[in-house]
């Protein structure tokens, strides 16, 4: 088994949302795209980061303290940090009394990480198991293989929920170790997706056809998040639809709801969300309203939630 690092962003114990049955999803750091919505803006970056909670700080000074080049100041009443700086941020961290200093993410050897799943194996003899997420896990693309190898022997099923940018011959080397896919196709016009996500969306709608075309294309599951002026439109979803059936009709499709929770994420990181006023969920009738749309447009397989 291997022995190299994978960065790692979170862990979430008995989760119902990542695929079949109660999951431990494993969250990898680093993505190449950067959505203008991104919801784990602590995984964008490859890089372990300071992450700064101000509703836990006491403005003990502890970390100004602490810091020797600058990296912690104290101006204005508000702890500001320079994340670049050169510092011990080990020691700094160490020196908050609070927790309000945190790393955002840790570093796994593949065979830790098999033992933080196991932890969890009482639960998937009822039909879960893990999922890898995150950020886009196929950054870290050896350590990913090995990790769904080492998942396959201890015989845990295997999910991973990823952006498709990424060559396809990693897909073409993961999948015999994959028994669900989860993949996004956000924006179908490529000028716009390129606008919204940094990067073009060729790569991903090939790799999109070659799963549809897959022997695994039924465990692959298509899934649109909705984002308020963006994704969140009927010519969007009609045209995500169309495409989708008119290379696998059976293809199973699933609408997301918009969601308000990631805004809070980016006060941590000193970065700004996509909308200054953060919107609602989508009322059950407009989300009907999508679904009507994906359904004229061919899908057969609309997965509601």
């Amino acid at each position: 088994m291997t022995t190299s690092n994978l960065q790692v962003f979170d862990i979430k114990r008995f989760s119902t949302h990542d695929g079949h049955g109660i999951r431990t999803t494993v969250f990898f750091k680093g993505c190449p795209l950067r959505c203008k919505w991104c919801q784990n803006p602590e995984g964008l970056l490859p890089k372990r980061q300071v992450l700064y909670m101000e509703n836990k700080c006491i403005h003990c000074l502890s970390c100004v303290h602490t810091c020797q080049k600058h990296g912690v100041r104290f101006l204005k009443d508000k702890i500001l940090l320079d994340r670049n700086a050169l510092e011990d941020w080990d020691k700094i961290i160490d020196a908050c009394p609070t927790r309000a200093l945190q790393f955002d993410s840790s570093s796994y050897s593949v065979s830790e990480l098999i033992q933080e799943i196991k932890k969890d194996e009482s639960f998937f003899r009822y039909g879960g198991g893990v999922t890898i997420s995150g950020g886009e896990p196929f950054l870290q693309p050896e350590g990913l293989l090995s990790l769904l190898s080492a998942c396959k022997e201890e015989g845990i099923h295997t999910a991973i929920e990823t952006s498709l940018y990424v060559d396809q011959e990693w897909i073409q080397k993961a999948l015999p170790t994959l028994d669900q896919i989860y993949a996004d196709c956000k924006v179908f016009d490529s000028t716009k997706h390129k606008e919204w996500t940094g990067v073009d969306n060729s790569k991903i709608l090939e790799n999109i056809r070659y799963l549809l075309t897959s022997d695994k294309k039924d465990q692959v599951i298509i899934r649109t998040p909705l984002i308020p002026t963006m994704t969140a439109t009927q010519e969007n979803i009609g045209q995500i639809a169309a495409f989708l059936s008119s290379i696998y009709p059976q293809t199973h499709y699933e609408i997301l709801n918009y969601n308000p929770l990631a805004k809070s994420k980016y006060a941590y990181l000193d970065m700004d969300y996509c909308f200054e006023e953060n919107p609602k969920l989508y009322s059950p009738e407009v989300m009907e309203s999508f679904y009507r749309v994906a359904k004229e447009n061919g899908i057969q397989n609309l997965i509601i939630e």
